[in-house]
């Protein structure tokens, strides 16, 4: 023993320097000498006369791992926990080494604190779990805004592949739908050290757009620099979808009320010039003026008909409602449609399921339906060739009819407003505005709903969806 003391004596100012924790043990690990930073914190007092064992600075836990680590030959690669003077307990990595003296041999260990280190590769351990498995799309970029991470509910929400996001810039989802100044403005924030809290539209792989609310937040060095920032989402397309919905619904119901009101007060005064212009056809001889009336005439019978499709849509029906075969009903309005001269050049399909329960309905406003769908169908083609495809299946809660056409597709934008009364895509004169919005009243009133997804230049897809047990 006193030769080991002798030993690390010679260089023991240089070990007092060190921060590591150094300790020398014999071969029944009593611990013969120690460093000062093994002192400080572990509180070993050397004393030759009663020698303090390794197991005494060692949890019970670690005991017994220690003990079957020496005697060994060669340099040994150590990590285990050490309990300090004040109780508490530490995590030590380093090496463990064979010192020659004569013919004894002594085991130097030179250890280093890591709890610190290890508490942090925890957390961030902890962190990146719930990063990773959290059901909201989360993206990590670099200081310059390039993607370096992205979680699988990212990807699922996007549409695209880590291996397409990782090295991209976030605009590879823009919609186009918020303005340069608006970016600007979140970028301006952001790099000024705060966090940015937001809605935005962004837009698949697929061109579809999706809604989420967005908390970006920069993330700092230990310097307080800037090195990344972390992008929170949370989707809110269906909340989104749901809003639109409702604010459409209750759209058209004070519409209802106001068409009511409209056909009456205006389709007294239509009947009155109708009837006038029709008198003075009769008399006239004068050819220039029965051209001009008859004009009159087709105005006012299109004033009519608008009316008369508001009155059909705001009151009840009077129609009878009863079992209706959805299939038949696609069928018949399919053969109404596809006789147009617009159509020479479309090719029709058809892939209906045959094992359809039937819906309660009044047929003839269900064919009224479709054939206005399929119509705005043909029309998108704009006399091109292309395809319209209806497809008919089932689920637990509903009946589902999709049409798709590989038509001109319809603006984001205008998706928002196509079942509004009068607003229509068509050029003047092709179209009320009504079709669609009627159309969707009628669905409505048995219990469904009709649901529109479209990409510019690529096509429609209207699906119309009825539930199963009808209204």
């Amino acid at each position: 023993m006193p030769e080991a003391s002798f030993l690390f004596s010679q260089y023991g100012r240089v070990v007092d320097l060190l921060p590591e924790i150094v300790l020398i043990l014999d071969d029944e690990n009593r611990i013969l000498d120690a460093n000062k930073t093994a002192a400080d914190e572990l509180g070993v007092v050397v004393r030759p006369s009663h020698p303090k064992y390794v197991f005494d600075i060692l949890p019970e836990d670690e005991r017994n791992i220690f003990r079957n680590l020496l005697p060994f030959t060669d340099q040994l690669n150590l990590e285990t926990k050490f309990r300090k003077r004040d109780g508490s307990v530490i995590d030590v990595t380093g090496i463990v080494r064979i010192l020659h003296s004569g013919q004894t041999k002594y085991w130097v260990l030179v250890m280093r604190d890591v709890t610190e280190e290890k508490r942090k590769e925890l957390d961030l351990l902890r962190f990146s779990n719930v990063i990773h498995n959290t059901i909201n799309p989360i993206q990590i970029s670099s200081a310059n805004g390039t993607m370096v991470y992205v979680n699988p509910a990212f990807e699922k929400v996007t549409g695209y592949s880590n291996t397409e996001l990782i090295g991209k810039n976030p605009n590879i989802l823009n919609s186009r739908k918020h303005s340069k100044e608006f970016w600007s403005g979140v970028w301006k924030h952001i790099i000024s050290g705060k966090v940015w809290v937001g809605r935005i539209e962004n837009q698949r792989k697929d061109g579809s757009p999706f809604f989420t609310e967005l908390v970006i937040s920069p993330i700092v060095d230990l310097q307080g620099k800037i090195v990344g920032y972390l992008g929170a989402h949370r989707d809110i397309t269906e909340q989104i979808i749901l809003e639109q919905r409702l604010v459409r619904s209750q759209r058209m119901e004070s519409i209802g009320t106001l068409a009511a009101g409209i056909a009456h007060e205006v389709g007294n005064p239509l009947t009155a010039i109708s009837s006038l212009v029709q008198v003075i056809q009769r008399t006239s001889k004068d050819e220039f003026a029965k051209e001009k009336l008859e004009l009159i005439n087709s105005q006012v019978n299109r004033i009519t008909r608008i009316i008369r499709e508001l009155v059909d849509f705001s009151r009840p029906s009077t129609h009878v409602v009863k079992p209706t075969n959805i299939n038949r009903i696609v069928k018949e309005a399919l053969n109404i449609v596809q006789y147009g001269k617009k159509v020479k050049d479309i090719t029709f399909s058809l892939d209906l399921d045959d094992q359809l329960p039937e819906i309660a309905a009044v047929p003839d406003q269900i064919v009224q339906v479709f054939i206005n769908i399929l119509m705005n169908a043909v029309d998108s083609l704009d006399e091109r060739r292309g395809s319209i495809s209806v497809h008919s299946r089932k689920n637990d809660h509903a009946i589902e009819i999709i049409v798709h056409d590989t038509g001109k597709g319809i603006e984001s934008s205008a998706l928002e407003k196509i079942f509004e009364p009068f607003y229509t895509t068509k050029t003047t004169g092709q179209g009320t505005g009504l079709g669609l919005w009627v159309s969707y009243g009628i669905v409505k009133s048995f219990g469904g709903d009709v649901f529109v997804e479209s990409i510019p230049e690529k096509g429609s897809t209207f699906t119309v969806s009825f539930p199963r047990k009808g209204v």
